[in-house]
């Protein structure tokens, strides 16, 4: 088969681009006359070896002999100093960059270190640093500046004095270049904090002077903002007579940079000013400032508003109502700006991009401040001054601005306190945020964020509260959908971690319906480890503190079967993990009876790497057994490590197993006594809790039936009081007839009783009297008693023996219902409705006690 002209050419196209490839490969070795020119002399000590390279050696020799020269001057710094610094200052002159910033950093860390002699050598180190300050390229320069501004933190005061503040009074002439103008600003503003009062207004006050009044803004502004360390280095008295008209001046300047750097400085000077400083002279500055940025200098107004919750946390107790006010519409102002609104909702107005930006700078920095502006206006009058203004601020367009809100929510719902109902709604706003970020940035304190929106909706603001949670909850879960949907699995994992904290935010059929079987779902379905392994320990959580015997068992029932017996070995392997996080969170004895169990059993598992992780886990496993109690747990767990020691193949198991069972053995020898101790009272503590528990969910239990009883007795006396009326109205008419004819045999029997008490006597009569009100205070003491004891079975025969017994004794049903434990005197319903059925029974009983009394009485009087 003959190839054609056009492959051929094409085959040798591809080879000369070869051959062009392999050519540079081929130059870029050595020859040996350059391996010759690297090659230095082993017999030459390290001195001897860094000036020859320092000599005739190329850059990257030379480079390594600078950045080695700290450790030179650790090991021989006479000999350092008098040979090799002399020959690097000759190379710095032709050095490049790398090289310069190398000598910069290996300088910077001589002068740093405690072993030199600072005081032999400085003289020539400094002077090599302050020849470099005037370097041509830019970033070098700044690298040996950098180098003399932390040198100046080390070096004593008279070095200072002398060794860099004597040049910098030629440096700092106008008659200098700019670089070298503002390293003297720079070198001002360091060297004012290391000398008294007195040395820095004499010396260095009239180079800032100067210096405040240069012809170039960038030398002014510069200046400016090195006038707070002259501030703080001067001190108070002076800094009002001294430091505060410069930057009054200053604030005033042409220059927007200026002006920016004075109102910063004034701002970081605001505790060093006077109320009437602040009052009279700093206020009408500020506000002028912030007047001119807002109307023509755009630039400025994003540093403006990043200070500006500083700004007036610092000047409020100088404020008047007036000015209070002024700052709070201007803040408002500040966090709609490039906005409109339109039906209620903040929409972006078409800016140019850059104009635009700054803008969405400004809006994100208001943000920022908003908690410090919740402070500032009195968290007693948010919703009438801030509400609105944190409204738009959550429905802002950017997303970087709804981040910002939902990174400090939780400080704001921290300033609210029993107020917090007013932001529930932004709460689930932000949950429900089409941004991820916006979830992220709330993720990082949402469990505080939650404990405090629902603990504290108090008072006036409880029923907004009820209101609130039914939505709190789907727009938790909505968040869980859309972190799972994504892709970013940091977040999901956070969120888990955050769902944490429910058990103490939502009841427990809530969580039980709408979260625990998503996170057991999660579990078993998702792919990414960290995820599952969070919800696992989600999971833990919820089963932890669930109160309902049913659920827990459904739940651990499901986790054995479809994890610890799952067919996947994934898992199986999952089933571990969430075994380490029960032994943290369960008592041993619930870990025990609940998950021990299966966990030994997968020591059958055909997959190695289930059977290799159950070996890592032996001896948490045995520390949870107690004996005596657990001793068929232990002699199962033996047989376990026997197994895996006698029928193992897999290597990496069978050195596993022999490196535990060392373990095993030693465990209870090795471990201190305070550890194991600790550790006890700990699982004691846990184990309480569960015990708790328990018996709540009995109570609740009892409680409710007692309530269904109560119900059905009360619907029993309901309906029996109907019938016995409708009988008694049928009856009214037929008995109207007869109550005339026995009205003379009624006549006879009062004849007859008056005739047997004219027979007795009177203290008879009284003793008849006494006893019926005994009876009377019986049943009016025994009833309200009766009420609160709301497991005994209420009829009325029980009812009346119960009375009669208990007439004999003081108050003991009282004494027993108040000796139960606190978290179950919520539940009063039941008692309050028997309180309220018994007094009717016992008033019918008083009066017809009372009527045959009275009768009794009457008759006796007239005898």
């Amino acid at each position: 088969m003959s190839a054609s002209p056009s492959g051929l050419l094409g085959h040798m196209e591809d080879l000369q681009d070869l051959a062009i490839i392999e050519r540079p490969i081929r130059r870029s070795l050595k020859t040996a006359e350059e391996i010759d020119k690297l090659t230095v002399d082993e017999d030459l000590n390290d001195i001897e070896r860094a000036v020859y390279l320092l000599s005739s050696g190329q850059d990257v020799q030379r480079a390594s002999v600078v950045v080695n020269l700290p450790n030179l001057v650790r090991q021989n710094p006479a000999e350092t100093f008098r040979r090799v610094v002399p020959k690097v200052r000759e190379v710095l002159h032709v050095a490049g960059v790398e090289l310069q910033l190398a000598a910069a950093s290996s300088f910077l860390t001589i002068l740093q270190d405690d072993i030199v002699l600072i005081q032999t050598h400085t003289h020539s180190i400094l002077q090599i640093v302050l020849l470099n300050l005037d370097h041509r390229d830019t970033v070098v320069s700044n690298a040996w500046l950098e180098t003399l501004l932390a040198a100046v933190d080390v070096l004593p005061k008279e070095t200072i004095r002398q060794e860099i503040l004597g040049p910098l009074v030629s440096k700092a002439q106008l008659s200098q270049s700019l670089q070298a103008r503002l390293a003297s600003c720079r070198i001002l503003g360091k060297a004012a904090t290391k000398f008294e009062s007195a040395v820095v207004k004499k010396e260095l006050l009239p180079l800032v002077r100067s210096l405040c009044q240069d012809v170039e803004y960038e030398v002014r502004s510069c200046m400016c903002r090195q006038l707070e360390n002259i501030a703080r280095g001067i001190g108070m008295e002076h800094t009002k007579a001294v430091v505060l008209p410069e930057l009054v001046e200053l604030a005033q300047d042409e220059g927007s940079t200026v002006r920016l750097a004075a109102f910063d400085t004034v701002v970081n000077l605001l505790e060093m000013f006077d109320s009437d400083d602040r009052t009279h002279v700093v206020f009408p500055l500020v506000k002028t400032f912030c007047e001119k940025c807002f109307k023509a200098d755009e630039a400025v107004l994003a540093s403006l508003s990043f200070q500006y919750g500083r700004l007036c946390h610092g000047l409020s107790g100088s404020f008047s109502e007036e000015q209070h006010l002024w700052f709070l519409e201007f803040y408002k102002k500040l966090s709609v700006l490039g906005l409109q609104l339109e039906n209620g909702h903040c929409e972006s107005q078409a800016y140019p991009l850059e104009l635009e930006r700054k803008y969405e700078t400004v809006r994100r920095n208001c943000a920022y401040n908003f908690p410090a502006m919740v402070l500032f206006a009195d968290p007693k009058c948010f919703l009438a001054e801030l509400y609105p203004t944190l409204s738009s601020l959550c429905h802002d367009p950017e997303i970087s601005v709804r981040r910002t809100v939902a990174d400090g929510f939780h400080e704001v719902v921290k300033l609210l306190g029993p107020n917090v109902h007013y932001v529930h709604k932004e709460l689930v706003e932000l949950l429900q945020d089409e941004s991820l970020e916006v979830l992220d940035a709330l993720l990082n304190s949402l469990q505080e964020t939650l404990e405090l929106a629902t603990s504290r909706g108090e008072g006036a603001g409880s029923e907004s509260k009820q209101v609130s949670v039914p939505d709190l909850i789907p727009a938790l879960a909505a968040a869980e959908q859309k972190a799972a949907a994504s892709l970013r699995w940091r977040i999901y994992e956070k969120l888990l971690r955050s769902y944490a904290c429910l058990p103490r935010i939502i009841a427990g059929d809530q969580i039980y319906f709408r979260f625990l079987q998503r996170m057991f779902t999660i579990v078993t379905t998702t792919n990414v480890l960290p995820v599952q392994r969070e919800a696992a320990r989600t999971l833990c959580v919820f089963l932890r503190y669930n109160r309902k015997q049913e659920q827990r068992q459904e739940i651990i029932g499901k986790v054995v079967e479809q994890l610890a017996q799952g067919k996947s070995y994934w898992n199986r392997l999952r089933y571990l993990d969430l075994c380490e996080i029960a032994m943290e969170l369960f008592s041993k004895s619930y870990f025990c009876k609940y998950f021990l169990v299966p966990a030994l059993e997968l020591v059958n598992d055909p997959v190695a790497n289930v059977r290799y992780k159950l070996c890592r886990m032996l001896p948490r496993l045995k520390a949870c057994i107690r004996l005596p109690g657990d001793k068929h747990l232990l002699q199962q767990l033996e047989f376990c490590v026997r197994k895996l020691l006698c029928r193992e193949k897999d290597k990496d198991v069978v050195a596993t197993v022999r490196k535990i069972v060392l373990d095993l053995d030693k465990m209870d020898i090795t471990e201190p006594y305070h550890k194991r101790h600790e550790r006890d009272l700990l699982d004691q503590k846990k184990e309480t809790e569960e015990i708790l528990l328990l018996e709540m969910e009995q109570l609740e239990r009892q409680q409710t039936d007692g309530k269904l009883t109560i119900d059905k007795h009360t619907e029993k006396k309901r309906r029996d009081s109907k019938t016995g009326l409708s009988v008694t109205k049928s009856m009214s008419g037929s008995t109207s007839g007869a109550t005339l004819s026995t009205s003379a045999g009624k006549e006879m029997k009062k004849a007859k009783l008056a005739r047997s008490r004219s027979l007795s006597s009177h203290p008879s009569t009284s003793k008849m009297v006494n006893s019926e009100k005994t009876v009377k205070v019986k049943e009016s003491g025994s009833c309200p008693a009766m009420g609160k004891n709301t497991l005994l079975p209420i009829n009325d025969d029980t009812l009346r023996s119960h009375h009669f017994s208990t007439a004999s004794t003081s108050m003991s049903p009282i004494t027993s219902s108040s000796s139960m434990p606190v978290l179950i005197r919520s539940n009063t319903t039941n008692s309050t409705e028997h309180r309220t059925n018994g007094p009717k029974d016992t008033q019918s009983r008083k009066l017809n006690v009372q009527r045959k009394s009275n009768s009794f009485g009457m008759q006796s009087g007239r005898d």
